[in-house]
C-alpha cells in the first residue's frame, strides 16, 4: 500500500505544544497542496483542536513517507524546530493506518469517545484534499471506507448514547464552580461549530444573559438571535469580559486573543473580585493560561476535560469492545479487497495468457487427431488441458491475492509473475 499515517494527538503532544502545529483553514489548503505536489504523492491533512495529522500514499517502489519527513514538513509549515517536532509524532503504516483512520473516523481515538464531531471533521479535511486535487485511488478509497465504518459504529453499538461531548464536558466544569445560573452572564467568543455546540448546552443552565461578540457583526447577530442573545461589537471585547460570568471562547485566531497584560490592564480592574470561568476550547488558546489564579478566575482548557472524561464515560465503555470488532473486520475487509484490486489485472492477463497458450497447444492436437475421437473424448482432452492449467496456475494467484501487504513484497511478487510468464502489464 505504501500508506502512512503520521501525527500527534492530545495523548502525544500538550495543547501549548498542538497549537504551535495546528493549521487554520488557509494554512491547510497550502499545506497539502504543498505535500502533494513537493512529494508527488496523496495527501490528506486532518486538523482538529485535538490532533494533527497527514495521511500520505506514495507510489509502491518508493521510499515511505516516514517520520522524519513529517516532522521536517510540518517544522517548515509552522516554524518549529524538526527536533522539537518529531519526539510529538507516531506513525501507522499500511493496514495499522487503514485501522488508525477508522478508529479516529468512529470516535474510538477521540478525547471523549463517542464523540460525534470527529467524522464530520474527517469528511471536512478529505473533501477539502480532494477538491485540491491531492488524492488518488488510494486515498480516494479509504476515507469514505473510513466513514462508513465511523456509521455502522455510531449505529450498530452504543457508544454515541447519552450526551456526553467536548461541548457537554466543558459545562461540567462550569457547574464545578457556581451552583446556580439565574443571575449569570454567558459570554461567547466566536461563532463557530463548536461554540454553537457549547452554546446549546450552557443555555440548558438557563443564565440570565447571554452576550456574543465576533470579527464578523453579521455571525455574532446570527448567533445572538438563535440564543435569544446580545451582539456586542469586537471592539468592546473588554467591557463585554468585564460583565461575563462565564466565557466560551473558540475562535480561530493564530496568537491569543486575550494576552495577560490586557486581561489585567483592561479587565481584571473591572470585575471588582467576581468570580470569572473561561471555557477556552480553542487550538490554539485564546486567553494566556497565565490570567488563571484558581481564586477569582479559573481558565480551562481542552486538555483539562481528561480529568471530568474520566468521570462521565463509564456507560461508553462497555460498547468499546463491540465497535473496536467492527473496526477490525472493516480493515480486514478494506485490505483484503485493495489486495485483490492491485492483482486483479494480473490475475486477468495471467488466465487470458494461460488460455492463449492452452488454445494454441491443443489447436494442432485436435487437428492431428480429427476424426479419430469421438465428441466425448474430445471433450475429455479439452477438460484435461483446463484442469491442468488450473492446477498450473493455483499457486501463483492464491499468492497474489494472499501477500503479506508489506510494499516491497508485493511489487517483488508482482514483477516476479509478470517476469515468470512473459505478462506484457
Amino acid at each position: 500500500m505504501n500508506l502512512r499515517a503520521i501525527g500527534c494527538n492530545f495523548r502525544t503532544a500538550a495543547v501549548e505544544l498542538r497549537e504551535k502545529l495546528a493549521f487554520d483553514a488557509p494554512k491547510q489548503e497550502a499545506a497539502v497542496k504543498a505535500l502533494a505536489v513537493g512529494d508527488g504523492c496523496e495527501a490528506v491533512l486532518l486538523s482538529t483542536c485535538n490532533r494533527v495529522e497527514l495521511y500520505v500514499s506514495r507510489p509502491l517502489g518508493a521510499a515511505p513517507f516516514d517520520l522524519a519527513a513529517a516532522a521536517t514538513f510540518l517544522a517548515g509549515v509552522h516554524g518549529v524546530p524538526a527536533d522539537r517536532v518529531r519526539p510529538l509524532l507516531y506513525e501507522h503504516a499500511d493496514d495499522h493506518a487503514v485501522r488508525h483512520l477508522s478508529r479516529v473516523s468512529a470516535s474510538l481515538d477521540s478525547l471523549i469517545v463517542g464523540e460525534g464531531q470527529i467524522a464530520g471533521q474527517v469528511k471536512q479535511a478529505f473533501e477539502l484534499a480532494q477538491s485540491l486535487g491531492t488524492t488518488g485511488p488510494l486515498l480516494n478509497t479509504l476515507f469514505p471506507h473510513a466513514l462508513r465504518v465511523a456509521k455502522r459504529v455510531r449505529t450498530e453499538t452504543g457508544i454515541a448514547h447519552g450526551h456526553i461531548s467536548v461541548s457537554s464536558v466543558a459545562v461540567d466544569y462550569v457547574r464545578q464552580v457556581f451552583d446556580h445560573f439565574h443571575d449569570k452572564t454567558v459570554l461567547v467568543i466566536g461563532a463557530g461549530k463548536m461554540a454553537r455546540l457549547t452554546l446549546k448546552h450552557l443555555q440548558e443552565l438557563n443564565p440570565k444573559r447571554i452576550l456574543v461578540t465576533n470579527r464578523s457583526p453579521a455571525k455574532a447577530e446570527e448567533v445572538a438571535a438563535g440564543c435569544g442573545g446580545t451582539a456586542v461589537p469586537w471592539e468592546q471585547l473588554d467591557s463585554a469580559l468585564a460583565e461575563a460570568d462565564i466565557a466560551l471562547s473558540t475562535t480561530g485566531a493564530n496568537e491569543p486573543i486575550m494576552p495577560r497584560p490586557r486581561f489585567e490592564r483592561h479587565v481584571r480592574p473591572k470585575r471588582h473580585g467576581s468570580t470569572l470561568v473561561v471555557l477556552d476550547i480553542a487550538v490554539p488558546r485564546d486567553f494566556d493560561p497565565l490570567i488563571h489564579d484558581g481564586d477569582r478566575v479559573f481558565v480551562f482548557n481542552i486538555d483539562d476535560l481528561t480529568r471530568v472524561r474520566e468521570k462521565t464515560l463509564g456507560t461508553r465503555r462497555k460498547h468499546v469492545a463491540p465497535a473496536e470488532a467492527i473496526v477490525d473486520a472493516e480493515v480486514k475487509r478494506f485490505t483484503d479487497d485493495w489486495k485483490r484490486r492491485k492483482s486483479g489485472p494480473v490475475i486477468k492477463e495471467l488466465f487470458g495468457e494461460a488460455d492463449r497458450v492452452r488454445a494454441e497447444v491443443l489447436a494442432p492436437l485436435m487437428t492431428k487427431l480429427n476424426g479419430k475421437l469421438t465428441p466425448q473424448e474430445r471433450e475429455a482432452i479439452e477438460i484435461a488441458f483446463r484442469q491442468f492449467q488450473n492446477k498450473l496456475l493455483h499457486g501463483p494467484i492464491a499468492a497474489l491475492k494472499d501477500a503479506a501487504p508489506h510494499d516491497a513484497g508485493e511489487v517483488t511478487l508482482l514483477e516476479a509473475v509478470r517476469k515468470l510468464f512473459n505478462l506484457r502489464g
